[in-house]
């Protein structure tokens, strides 16, 4: 017996993927309303996506900075996309905002390290991940270019 897909679950669906209602709702339904099975096809799909756009040029984007409480530590991240059009959006800054402050959380020598770094937020993803999630809603190529760690007591 196949569970009822609601509403619900595609617009959840839908804001961690950027699917499509269309393509939420048959994912649910293929899945017979199991939400965790159809995330995961979802982000298997958004992958070959992203891969789709691997050679494109990321020559926007935005020089993010994040200070922790007390002022000790800080970091800045630049963050490319596309288009200034994308470096806009809430979802665009809120992603440079969590790479900034996962930045300040240890002290990472490169960027792939940062880059295969679990995510403080959700240890089930990295920011590799978080990256990847963005590119696929946003539909630019974006990737973490250069960041840097500054702490008073370095």
């Amino acid at each position: 017996m196949t569970k009822k897909v609601s509403m619900k679950d595609i617009k959840k669906l839908r804001e961690e993927t950027g699917a499509g209602v269309m393509e939420a709702k048959q994912m649910l339904e293929k899945f017979s309303g199991e939400y965790d099975k159809a995330l995961k096809e979802l982000i298997k799909t958004a992958s070959k996506k992203v891969a789709k756009k691997a050679d494109r040029t990321a020559g926007d984007g935005l020089v993010y900075s994040y200070i922790h409480s007390g002022s000790k530590i800080g970091s800045m991240v630049l963050v490319a996309c596309e288009t200034d059009f994308v470096a806009k959006t809430e979802v665009f800054i809120k992603l440079c905002h969590d790479i900034a402050m996962q930045a300040c959380c240890e002290d990472y020598k490169t960027e792939e390290e940062l880059l295969n770094a679990e995510y403080i937020k959700d240890p089930t993803k990295t920011i590799s991940t978080l990256i990847m999630e963005c590119t696929a809603k946003l539909g630019e190529k974006i990737e973490l270019k250069k960041f840097v760690k500054f702490d008073v007591n370095a």
